[in-house]
């Protein structure tokens, strides 16, 4: 990387970095924006409101029924939104992924992963009345639907691309809200002994929070602790193509949900995810409208650009697990030897996966100290109470 220009070793990054773009370009390409979220951001960068778009889309009504998702947009207005706002026609004549399934089409319906969901136990699979479930789509997604809290139980951002979350490029959205609206309902249908009470999450909480790691049944143990404080923590299973680690939401009454997915099975992913997400509720969760879903395998947002609230919550979630002023002066992090490792979770008080994952991450080395971060160590913990999501 640090070869000078005209060398042979210039020569070969610049073919290594034509052949990796050539790569992503046809394995991974990124898909176009939302149109609507299109619209959001054209509006933001002109420094404009959705007031400004009454002449170009005709009415107030019809503005506020464009950027909720339950109006197409026409020919006229994306001819109008093209000359006056510049985004391309590409973009505009895509379908609109806000769209609000009560309002879908029979294909629409049909885009669900109904298969991975009944495989998943979400469905009753004696419910199933023909040779397939497409035909039941609608049906069952309803249902689900229903049991969430009807269409205004989840948050707004549900129906728009480009939340202010760290979303895979890849992520199927009509996966991610089948995923959401489980997760609603898995927390809908269950009562918590205590009230949230806003601003409950504290460093002191939160450190109290990290030593339960220590225990062999730290992940269960955490979610008690969460629920005494009027929090839920749903494990719900990631669906194919939703590449997720965990999210963070409100319920309409104001309660905060964390959902893991355990699609790594291991402690010091659990732990990580676990304190991201109530960073998110301690600093940045608001209203019921606001919603972060996260693949922590990325860095920043899902376009590579920094991303300041998952960055805040990278940095909470670190200094909350072990504080910063330890961290930069133990042995751990010059030398990451078992023992080292071992040494500075015992002074912590918390499983020694963290400090292993937390070594992974910063070196970016994610073979060294694998036989530490307790692999399969966590679904075994969660799933009894989780109503296999």
């Amino acid at each position: 990387m640090d070869a000078r220009p005209g060398t042979p070793e210039a020569d070969e990054l610049d073919l290594l970095a034509t052949l990796v773009e050539w790569y992503e370009k046809r394995h991974f390409p990124i898909e176009k924006p939302d149109p609507v979220a299109a619209v959001r951001f054209r509006l933001e960068q002109a420094n404009q409101t959705s007031r400004d778009l009454v002449p170009l889309l005709g009415s107030r009504a019809k503005v506020s029924e464009v950027m909720s998702g339950k109006r197409g947009l026409t020919l006229q207005m994306i001819r109008a939104l093209h000359r006056h706002l510049g985004i391309p026609a590409e973009v505009l004549l895509q379908e609109t992924a806000a769209a609000s399934p009560s309002t879908g089409t029979a294909a629409d319906w049909t885009r669900f992963p109904i298969a991975a969901m009944v495989k998943a136990g979400w469905f009753d699979a004696s419910r199933r009345t023909g040779p397939g479930w497409k035909a039941q789509a609608e049906v069952l997604m309803r249902d689900l639907i229903e049991r969430a809290g009807g269409l205004d139980a989840v948050p707004e951002a549900l129906y728009r691309k480009g939340v202010t979350s760290r979303q895979n490029a890849k992520t199927d959205r009509f996966a991610l809200k089948a995923w959401c609206y489980q997760v609603i309902a898995t927390a809908q249908a269950r009562s918590l002994p205590a009230k949230y009470r806003p601003g409950v999450v504290t460093e002191p909480w939160a450190r109290k929070l990290a030593k339960l790691s220590a225990s062999s049944a730290g992940p269960q143990r955490a979610k008690e602790y969460l629920e005494r404080h009027g929090i839920h923590l749903i494990h719900t299973g990631h669906l194919p193509r939703t590449y997720l680690d965990g999210a963070a939401m409100l319920l309409p009454n104001g309660t905060p949900v964390i959902a893991v997915t355990l699609r790594f099975d291991r402690l010091d992913n659990f732990w990580f995810c676990l304190f991201h997400e109530l960073a998110h509720i301690a600093l940045h969760l608001r209203d019921k409208n606001d919603l972060f879903i996260d693949d922590l395998s990325l860095d920043g947002s899902s376009d590579g650009s920094t991303n300041r609230a998952e960055a805040e919550a990278d940095r909470w979630a670190a200094d909350m697990l072990i504080p910063p002023d330890l961290w930069q002066c133990s042995a751990a992090a010059e030398r990451p030897t078992l023992m080292n490792v071992v040494s500075l979770a015992q002074e912590l008080g918390i499983h020694p996966a963290i400090v292993a994952g937390r070594v992974r991450k910063e070196r970016r080395n994610f073979h060294l100290l694998s036989q530490m971060v307790g692999n399969r160590q966590v679904r075994q913990h969660l799933d009894s109470g989780s109503s296999r999501n």
